[in-house]
């Protein structure tokens, strides 16, 4: 199939740039990061070559889970700005080829949002079914819910009417009921509205928590059953796209790759446009803890295939704790002994609160082969903030917020986030060795052989193979632990991907499938080196450690073109 066959699916050949309005840039010196800041570096993005920016919640909040919690989805919380400044954001964003998604928190609202103030005032509220209520306390274990160190039920008894209320996150954020016709409208209202204002989609939050059934007693089976997710999530996606005809769900689903692909809508492909591959991600950390390629090579052989216009999205950190649930126990263990021995780096239990540059020792060998190893895998990449600099984690702010920390574009007390005192400042900065005055975009976009300028150069390499975006994976088979040896590949396009895990370097036997006699190997990443593949396929490559290479696969006689 040729790319201009399928329509305007860009997020297929996107990067994407994830970061918090709060963090990134303060423009008024009150020591919090605001929207007038990020439309100030818009053309930093542009430069470093992102073409989606997609922001986390901006919206009125009660200032409980950083922005998660909403009171308004129609607005924009008074310190980050106002709708006026979100417009201007949009357009400059646009006008320097980069698209705005945000973030849409479709699971619950904070408990102080109008809606629940209503609802819990009695039984017959217009607003009560509008969350998940029950007369008696059902079942429930700390298993069931997502905070384990703060919450021990999913379910809150409210004083008013004595019932219990449904929250898989904290008791502050109670879930809306979205098999309610009301909710879906209001969601659609929701997503209207930021559509109309110019962003091209949104990453939909814990989108297996919208759809759980958690045994509400005197609710049966067949009343579960009257609500069909699947249908709900398409009836979304069909929304979306008739308002913008090229918009795009990207949903945040940490479940085993059949319930993603359920997600995705199966076959059909009318589900999300895009999801996380965290199953990928964990594995990714298994093998740079082991020194071993096979925990990913394992996980992308599992990678089940998707319909053309959905996408997995590839990412090596987020704005979450560092998940590693679907690891096994023992596994777990073995990340956390290597990268986040100490307790106060882990979190529940189930992952680190921890960025990658410190949990490798600030090794720049191993930064660079996990980003290069991200974007030479189909999938679209995802960085977030700080990631292209190698920031790191401040352990002294609480729980899932240490990677949170403020942008680092200068040195200096500040770190060029904000003017203001550092007691001021909305998160502190890290000290030390991972410090503004160690670890600044200034700095480094003044060096050419920066982790800047490296990562950079990556996402200009990516965007000129939009094959990459289409691609399909195929580990291939050889004797070498350390590397990973994968094809991407469409019809008529092949590029070979290495990468080494482990500190000595090897001499890689490849035998290549489907590639015509008298073919060589262009290593895009070193356009100097070259290497002949022989009868049958067979090649001999060379691999430094921690090293990585992407080989363009030339049939004799053309010229690649790049």
């Amino acid at each position: 199939m040729r790319i201009s066959d399928t329509g305007d699916v860009w997020w297929k050949n996107a990067v994407l740039y994830c970061a918090d309005v709060e963090t990134f840039h303060d423009s008024d010196g009150d020591g919090v990061g605001d929207l007038r800041g990020m439309t100030d570096h818009i053309e930093y993005l542009a430069d470093l070559g992102i073409t989606c920016l997609w922001l986390m919640p901006f919206y009125p909040t009660a200032r409980k889970d950083d922005g998660y919690d909403i009171t308004d989805f129609f607005g924009v919380d008074p310190k980050l700005g106002t709708l006026g400044d979100f417009v201007e954001l949009v357009r400059t964003a646009r006008a320097h080829g980069i698209r705005v998604i945000v973030d849409f928190v479709m699971n619950h609202t904070s408990d102080k949002h109008p809606w629940f103030k209503s609802a819990r005032r009695s039984r017959d509220d217009p607003y009560r079914d509008y969350y998940v209520w029950s007369r008696t306390k059902p079942r429930s274990s700390k298993k069931d819910v997502v905070f384990p160190d703060q919450e021990d039920s999913i379910w809150q008894r409210d004083e008013k009417t004595g019932d219990y209320y449904l929250h898989h996150f904290y008791k502050h954020q109670p879930d809306l009921n979205i098999a309610n016709p009301a909710v879906q409208e209001e969601i659609s209202r929701t997503l209207g509205f930021w559509l109309e204002l110019g962003v091209s989609g949104f990453r939909v939050d814990a989108v297996p928590f919208l759809f759980a059934r958690d045994g509400v007693p005197g609710v049966d089976d067949a009343e579960e059953d009257a609500f069909n997710p699947d249908r709900y999530l398409g009836d979304v996606r069909s929304f979306v796209t008739r308002r913008v005809g090229d918009a795009v769900l990207l949903g945040e689903v940490n479940l085993p790759y059949p319930d993603q692909r359920r997600f995705f809508g199966g076959d059909d492909g009318d589900g999300l446009n895009m999801q996380f591959d965290f199953i990928g991600m964990q594995r990714l950390y298994l093998s740079l803890a082991r020194g071993e390629a096979a925990p990913l090579a394992d996980a992308l052989r599992e990678r089940p295939a998707l319909d053309v216009t959905s996408q997995w999205a590839n990412f090596v950190r987020n704005h979450d704790e560092l998940t590693l649930d679907k690891l096994t126990v023992p596994e777990r263990r073995e990340v956390f002994a290597a990268f986040g021995p100490d307790p106060d780096m882990q979190l529940y239990d189930r992952g680190l609160r921890r960025r990658l540059p410190p949990m490798v020792g600030g090794d720049e060998r191993r930064l660079r082969l996990v980003y290069s190893l991200m974007f030479s895998l189909p999938g679209t990449p995802v960085l977030f903030y700080g990631e292209e600099i190698g920031m790191g984690e401040n352990l002294d702010i609480p729980g899932r917020l240490a990677v949170r920390s403020p942008m680092q574009w200068t040195e200096g007390e500040g770190g060029g986030f904000s003017s203001a005192p550092r007691r001021r400042l909305t998160r502190p900065m890290p000290d030390g060795l991972f410090g503004p005055q160690h670890v600044n975009v200034a700095d480094q976009r003044r060096d050419p052989d920066s982790l800047w300028w490296f990562i950079r150069g990556l996402v200009r390499r990516y965007r000129q193979l939009p094959q990459s975006g289409w691609a399909s994976v195929e580990v291939l088979d050889h004797p070498v632990a350390s590397t990973l040896a994968h094809v991407s590949r469409t019809d008529d396009w092949a590029m070979v991907g290495l990468h080494n895990f482990g500190p000595d370097g090897a001499m890689v036997p490849l035998t290549l499938p489907d590639v015509p006699p008298g073919a060589r190997l262009l290593d895009l990443l070193d356009e100097r080196r070259e290497t002949d593949v022989g009868p049958g396929g067979g090649v001999e490559v060379d691999i430094e450690p921690y090293g990585y290479r992407w080989l363009l696969v030339v049939p004799e006689g053309e010229d690649p073109g790049i």
